[in-house]
């Protein structure tokens, strides 16, 4: 692969010692001439006046650097777009499927990808629209999920779910969530969904706290089209994509969820492999 000559850096806000680490690394870019992009959070951890829209960001960039955790690399994901531009993400959060890269190895593998010697983990996203009287009101692309929840306290929601022109039940529940093999570890996990290897061309459909028991997560082929007709007419059902944008859905709205054409290419650390990463998030057991 050749190398590295652009970068661009998204940061979270909130991060310790951002004040000194954001500056640190901007020289460190500078001094190899790595022209540099980067987002207004990290700008102003450096003191800088030239941040820039995340929206604009990756343009004339071969690479990004998010430093957060899972969520900022989720709102990196989106800005990236399904560009042909790898993101390298440090761990600054909690969790952190998603960003396996520790501080303590952020130069060492910045030395490596700049270089253009890395490995990727190529995640397809989760393609979403929402359709209103016969039209295409709004439409969204997620790397996690695609989340169905009531605005209304203790509300539950009432959708009817249909798979390739196939009906599959009517789902009564606190939300609903479709989720990517990527979006598996997160909110589906935590709603009782199965972990999906990522390589794995599947959409999982994991109702959250179902009143009918008996309604499991179930895995769906990656060729799958998903439609939800939305059933309650109080107006207080919301959408999210990987929980960071949406837009409330009405009665008689029909939500359509595919695999997307778009994914995003992850810089994976070269002995760091998938169940290396749950071993460790989820605290399973070594040998």
């Amino acid at each position: 692969m050749p190398a590295v000559e652009s970068v661009c850096v998204f940061s979270k806000p909130n991060i310790a010692d951002a004040h000194t680490i954001v500056p640190e690394l901007l020289e460190w870019l500078e001094a190899r001439r790595i022209e540099t992009r980067i987002d207004h959070q990290t700008a102003l951890y450096a003191g800088r006046d030239n941040g820039v829209d995340r929206e604009a960001l990756v343009d004339n960039t071969q690479m990004a650097i998010v430093l957060g955790g899972d969520g900022t690399l989720l709102a990196a994901a989106r800005a990236v777009g399904g560009r042909d531009i790898p993101l390298l993400a440090v761990n600054f959060g909690s969790l952190g499927f998603l960003t396996t890269i520790t501080l303590d190895q952020m130069y060492p593998e910045l030395e490596r990808a700049l270089k253009g010697d890395f490995r990727i983990g190529a995640r397809r996203m989760l393609h979403c629209e929402v359709v209103r009287n016969g039209e295409v009101i709004g439409q969204y692309e997620a790397l996690n999920d695609v989340v169905f929840s009531k605005a209304a306290l203790a509300r539950m929601v009432n959708l009817d779910a249909w798979v390739d022109h196939h009906y599959v039940c009517r789902y009564r529940a606190d939300g609903l969530v479709i989720s990517t093999p990527t979006g598996s570890t997160a909110y589906s996990l935590s709603a009782g969904g199965p972990i999906v290897y990522p390589t794995v061309e599947a959409l999982c459909l994991t109702p959250i706290c179902p009143h009918v028991l008996t309604n499991r997560p179930v895995l769906l082929p990656g060729s799958s089209v998903i439609r939800i007709d939305v059933l309650d007419d109080d107006d207080s059902l919301f959408l999210t994509a990987d929980g960071q944008v949406g837009e409330p859905v009405k009665k008689n709205d029909q939500v359509r969820c595919r695999v997307s054409d778009k994914s995003v290419r992850l810089i994976r650390p070269p002995q760091l492999r998938f169940f290396d990463v749950l071993r460790a998030k989820l605290k399973w057991g070594e040998r």
